[in-house]
């Protein structure tokens, strides 16, 4: 992977930028990418101390468990010296600080246990990792319900001292933490929370066991599974009649709905589908939701959606709806239009057969197979990993005012890990770290995903501690002398991941609550999908690419212009589908006694143009987003999405290397993390409050 030009390099290349545009882009890009094939065998082998880093990645299974023990040994010593402090003597220094550093200076060491269960080659440290945070996430409920520290940080919230507005919030966030976990209510009544809870999450694993452990099949022959990928059919177990068993998953169901040309195939598939686990997962999700509904009420809600929703962006159920029936509105026309391009396509393959939900997926990849000239094979071959991660480095170095260095002399878990800073480019001032683990491996974690392993804090003799984070991915390494190539949707999901990691990096909150990922849920994706559009626009993409042959040649021109169609490909429908999926989860969280079978019902054909419902389809197995995970919050990927638009569409998308509006995103959403209410961030940046109308304008101008 890519080692940085050297300081005399890298002043040659942004003097060539200021000259010559995107042509000395290309150029640059290029040398970058030659430069890292040549220095990646030339690390130097022994680790020194890294100014700053304070997480440890090197750690032992028998150390992993001993730390884990330290930690927790503090923390009880922590909370105990703060629960005794009397009530007429709590001030800052003695409650509220002991508390903020204790979360500082334990948030690295904590992660120095618990990643490893993600990256390790080791299964003994695998265990110990799994072993450790089990014992230190119940340490961390025993100290949430903790009632003699509460009193303590209750009687210091009552006497109104005078604080900066990030500590003040530091204490509100205290208070409401507690007192969502029933620390202000009777004994009698957190007796109940309690036992709510463990319900809750006693039933929940119940729900996601049924799920796993299903073992439907369905038998189609291979003319019933016409159009289906043959390398796909080869992995499938055959019966003894030689028909393909079918499993009920969801990634295997959604690839054959994508492929397979014989509708009554789609609709049986989907069928089975959308009626799995139903006679035992759907009388548990009615149970999680009353067993919420009554949480929330002791809490002092109304029910649950209220409870879930107070602390995000939106504050009230109705707000959220309000919001999913508004976007959904404006999406209204442009679906019809998209649906009757596809009943088109299937009048003409299957004549009058009607046009089902079950149709959606695989007319709409044939749609684009007609209408975009988009080999994603081909393509492939223009992303190979290290022209990738050059682009990306330059793009956000150039937007954000940033440089980024390879750290050669540190310790890794694994030969194939990096390490970079990130430095401030005008002044140098060191931001914070990334480490890079992105070759597959056995027994490494399967996602592409960022990992905070060290948070930003100020301490109270002025000393800030710098951000460290993980971004770790499975990308095959070179074969045959061919380098990793990232399949186009790869491209977009690190560039996506990277934005994760910059936004962390330059994260300058000073208590770690509200730094590093710990953003309001509702903000925590809007930078990251603001940055996604960058993989589709021209000049990105010729950084980004580089013909795996010869690097040197981008990617064309011609197919930049498809990328970018193909990315609002049939978006409305596809949003309206998801606006179904979030109204559902909205309202059953937010009513009383609904019938979720016939409320599904309705709302499908309401928001989904009238396309009818499959006969005995079960809403908690087609979605079970709603039982586990996001329950009452499905609304929030949608969310992010609108207001990500809003800020592209305003703010970049007709100068894609603006430094100075780079800066000011930098400055206004990335800099303060959690410690700024989220809407006051996007109307600073914006010049007014956020709006629904340029993600809807888009779309409607994008589309087909």
């Amino acid at each position: 992977m890519e080692a940085r030009q050297s300081n005399m390099e890298r002043s040659k290349s942004r003097s060539l930028l200021a000259l010559t545009g995107v042509a000395a882009l290309l150029a640059v890009a290029a040398n970058l990418v030659i430069s890292a094939f040549a220095s990646r065998n030339n690390r130097r082998k022994s680790p020194k101390a890294i100014p700053g880093l304070n997480v440890r990645v090197d750690l032992s299974a028998p150390e992993i468990l001993k730390l884990a023990d330290q930690i927790i040994a503090k923390s009880k010593q922590v909370h105990d010296a703060v629960s005794s402090v009397p009530l007429d003597r709590v001030t800052y220094s003695n409650v509220i600080q002991p508390l903020a550093e204790l979360e500082a200076q334990q948030f690295p060491l904590v992660q120095s246990c618990v990643f490893q269960k993600m990256v390790s080659t080791s299964g003994d440290v695998r265990k110990a990792s799994i072993e450790a945070e089990r014992r230190i996430t119940a340490h961390q409920s025993l100290c949430h319900d903790r009632e003699d520290v509460y009193r303590i940080v209750k009687a210091f919230a009552a006497k109104g001292e005078m604080m900066n507005p990030e500590a003040t919030l530091y204490l509100e966030c205290l208070v409401r933490d507690f007192e969502r976990n029933g620390m202000h209510l009777s004994s009698a009544k957190r007796k109940e929370m309690l036992r709510l809870r463990n319900q809750i999450v006693e039933l929940s694993a119940q729900y996601v066991q049924n799920l796993n452990s299903d073992m439907t099949f369905i038998l189609f022959s291979e003319a019933e599974l016409l159009g289906v990928p043959a390398e796909f059919l080869k992995n499938l177990e055959k019966d003894d009649n030689f028909k393909f068993k079918v499993p009920i998953r969801s990634h295997i169901v959604s690839l054959i709905l994508d492929f397979c040309k014989i509708g009554e195939t789609r609709k049986t598939l989907a069928d089975v589908y959308g009626k799995r686990c139903g006679d035992v997962n759907l009388p548990i999700l009615k149970k999680l939701v009353q067993l919420r509904h009554k949480y929330a009420r002791l809490a002092g809600f109304q029910h649950y959606a209220d409870y879930a929703v107070n602390a995000r962006m939106p504050k009230t159920s109705s707000q959220v709806l309000e919001f999913l029936e508004d976007v959904s509105h404006s999406l209204t026309d442009i679906a019809t239009k998209e649906l009757q391009i596809l009943k088109e396509l299937k009048r003409i393959d299957e004549g009058d057969a009607p046009f089902g939900i079950e149709d959606l997926q695989y007319y709409v990849k044939r749609y684009e197979e007609q209408q975009f000239d988009l080999d994603f094979s081909e393509i492939k071959k223009y992303f190979p990993l290290e022209v990738v991660l050059s682009g990306i480095y330059k793009i956000f170095e150039d937007l954000f005012g940033l440089r980024i260095e390879e750290m050669p002399d540190a310790d890794f878990w694994h030969s194939d890990v990096q390490l970079f800073s990130v430095l401030d480019l005008s002044s140098n001032e060191l931001l914070g770290y990334f480490y890079l683990d992105l070759h597959k491996r056995e027994e490494k974690y399967g996602h592409t995903c960022v990992v905070a392993l060290q948070n930003s804090s100020l301490s109270s003799n002025g000393l800030r501690q710098v951000p460290v984070a993980l971004l770790i991915s499975q990308i095959h390494s070179e074969v045959s002398g061919c380098p990793g190539l990232f399949r186009f949707p790869q491209v977009v999901n690190i560039f996506h991941e990277f934005s994760h990691v910059i936004h962390f990096i330059c994260n300058r909150a000073s208590f770690t609550r509200f730094s590093g990922l710990f953003v309001d849920p509702d903000l925590f994706e809007i930078p990251a999908q603001v940055l996604e559009n960058w993989c589709y626009e021209e000049g990105p993409l010729k950084l980004l690419s580089g013909f795996y042959q010869d690097i040197t040649t981008p990617i064309k021109e011609e197919t930049c212009k498809s990328l970018q169609k193909w990315q609002h490909s049939f978006a409305a429908l596809k949003f309206k589908r998801e606006i179904l999926y979030a109204m559902f989860d909205q309202i059953i969280y937010s009513t009383e006694n609904v019938d979720f079978t016939e409320l599904f019902k309705h709302l499908h054909d309401k928001v989904m143009l009238g396309l009818p419902m499959l006969e005995g389809r079960n809403p908690a197995s087609c979605f079970p987003r709603s039982a586990i995970g996001s329950e009452a919050t499905c609304y929030s990927r949608l969310w992010s999405e609108v207001f990500a638009a809003d800020i592209f569409v305003s703010k970049f998308r007709d100068n894609l290397f603006n430094q100075h509006m780079g800066m000011k995103f930098r400055n206004k959403v990335f800099s303060p993390g959690g410690a700024r209410a989220p809407m006051e961030m996007l109307s600073d940046v914006l010049g007014r409050d956020p709006s629904i109308k340029a993600f809807a304008d888009r779309i409607a101008g994008s589309s087909i």
